[in-house]
Order: C-alpha cells, then structure tokens, then sequence
C-alpha cells in the first residue's frame, strides 16, 4: 500500500480510503466493523464517514454510519491507527431532521462536529469536511453555471472561523472541503491566507472513467496548492464493474435496490462502461480493478475512496492498489475518452 502526504500537514493517507455510507442501511453494524479489520490488515488507515450517513439519507437512519465506526473504535481501542474522516451535511430541504435544518454558520458547524464526535466515541476528528457548499453552484451533476446573488447564504469566511475554533480546541486536525468548484477552493485559500485561519487540505469530489471534470480546473490547483483530491465514487457507483450493462440488476445492487441513484445511468454511459470493460477485459484485468487503479495513479489524487458491500468486493477493490496500468492501457483509455468524454458529468 502506497502512501501520502495530506496536503501539507504531517499526516500521511494511505492511497485507498475505506468509504463507509452503505453502513447502517445496506451493511450490519457487524459487517462494517469486518470490512474496517480487512482494510486495516491490508494498510488502509483511513475512514471517510459523514453525519447524514448512510444513504441513501433518512432520519431513521441517520448517524448510523458514524456510531458503527464509534463502537469498533469503542471495542478495539486502536484510535492511534485510523484516520477519521467525516463531513457536515450543506443546505437541503430534506434535512429538516438534522438540527432542525442545516447551514454552514458557526452555531451549525460547531453542533454537527460535537454531534459527531459523539457518534463517533473519539475526542477529535482527524479530517472534518463540508460536504457541499452553502452557495448555489455546480455539484452532484450540475451543469451551465447561473449565476445566483448570494445575500441569503452563510459566507465562506464564517464557515471557515467556526472550523479554526474546531482545530484550536482540539476537536479537529485538519479542514477539507467537498463537492467543490475551481473558485470555492481558490476562496478558501485565500481566506485562510489572509486571516491566518486553516487551510483546507483536500477537496473531495467524484472522479471515475465516466466523470474526469475534477480535470478541468481543479486538477491542477491540486497538484500546485498541495490540496489533493479525495476520489469519490471511483466506480460511478459500480456501474465501472460492469455488473449493470445489458439491463442487469444484481441482487442487493445499490441501483437494484434505489431509484434515486441516476447519476451512472443512461445508454450513453452503457455504452462507454462496454468500451472501458471490453479493454479491460483485452487486458486481462477485471474491468473494477483497471477503473480503480486509472483513479489511484493520478498524480492529483491523494487517496482514493472506495466502497464495498461484502468482504469480496472489498479485497477485490484492495488489490487494485497492487494494479499498475502501462502506457499502452492508458493511451486505450484515453481514445476512448476522446470519443466519449464525460458521459456522466
């Protein structure tokens, strides 16, 4: 297992993070603490976790993510090896259930955090992550920017003083950023230089063979600023594993089960996932392991997220760590992604 540096603090991230949002819907309290053992024997030192989990998000299940991570720390007393990562949930009319709704102003970020510590059993959070911004922008799939007046929204600089009381007291390490733009993550440095307030060490957005926009933009500000990116849904929601093409849905399958995860679904993006799984398959990889790995060796990326509903799909996403893709899978990858970029943006 390779490691890395967490933007420019002392922290070292292993290049796989363990995700943990099907725990407490689709996996037992039991499963998750599994899975935490197998990744952690395998070298993995990272959780990432977020309040509103698991998803897909509901009040008769929310926080159950984090107490599972809480009650293996409770048992094994082994805080010294993990990486907690967790998130604050944004502004979103479902979430009336969360502190009778959710801003990013002091009184709210301070709360969800002491929230989560207590779900979590631990006297800090190692990575503590706004999971979206409280202005309207482009995320989760939007595109053509319109512009909106921002009088109503929390400002970035609040968000970001109620973070630095966090980190003096002792509650947090670091400060990462979610589902971010090239602007939002340019602010929050700007911010942190000019007030001497902390700085963001990772923007953790969505990259896979399907979605490479995190390329445009931010790749580079990620690589020049040290604010790596933390890579979520590498397998476009499984569909990358192939397992959906031809109108199949697998028993127990996140999109067996939930209509509301359209994201990865379209023939457009069948077709694609067809071409990167025949390549993969030309060169005698499992087409998971070739997408994972073309995540995990970008230069930009410091750890990559991923997610498993059983101990197999674990082990096999483990070993994609041990893939290295040669420049001749590569240049394949790239033709294909010139014919088809971004499918699922």
């Amino acid at each position: 297992m390779q490691y890395r540096p967490l933007g420019k603090t002392d922290l070292t991230l292993s290049a796989l993070t363990l995700g943990t949002m099907t725990w407490g819907e689709q996996n037992t309290e039991k499963e998750a603490h599994a899975q935490i053992d197998r990744a952690l024997d395998a070298g993995i030192n990272c959780l990432d976790a977020a309040e509103m989990y698991p998803v897909p998000p509901k009040a008769e299940t929310q926080g159950r993510t984090e107490a599972y991570i809480g009650s293996w720390l409770a048992s094994k007393q082994q805080r010294d090896r993990v990486i907690i990562a967790t998130k604050i949930t944004g502004p979103g009319e479902g979430f009336h259930y969360l502190r009778n709704g959710t801003r990013l102003n002091r009184e709210q970020v301070i709360a969800a955090a002491d929230a989560s510590l207590k779900r979590l059993q631990t006297d800090y959070i190692d990575l503590y992550q706004i999971h979206w911004p409280e202005r309207q922008t482009n995320f989760f799939g939007k595109l053509g920017y319109r512009h909106q007046q921002d009088e109503l929204v929390v400002p970035i600089e609040e968000t970001l003083r109620a973070c630095e009381e966090l980190v003096s007291s002792g509650k947090v390490r670091h400060i990462g950023i979610s589902n971010e733009t090239p602007w939002g993550l340019h602010e929050y440095l700007r911010l942190s230089e000019a007030h001497g307030l902390p700085r963001v060490v990772s923007v953790q957005n969505p990259y896979n063979l399907l979605n490479r926009t995190y390329e445009v933009g931010l790749a580079e500000m990620s690589i020049r600023e040290q604010v790596g990116l933390l890579a979520y849904s590498p397998l476009a929601f499984g569909v990358l594993s192939g397992k959906y093409l031809d109108g199949q849905r697998p028993t127990g399958a996140r999109l067996t089960l939930y209509e509301r995860f359209q994201r990865y679904t379209s023939p457009l993006a069948d077709k694609v996932t067809a071409a990167y799984v025949e390549l993969a398959q030309q060169h005698n990889l499992s087409p998971t392991q070739m997408a994972l790995a073309f995540v995990t060796q970008q230069p930009f990326v410091t750890s990559n997220i991923i997610g498993a509903t059983s101990l197999e799909q674990l082990q096999e996403n483990i070993d994609s760590s041990e893939v290295h893709l040669s420049d001749e899978l590569l240049n394949a990858i790239e033709q294909i992604h010139t014919q088809h970029p971004n499918p699922c943006p």
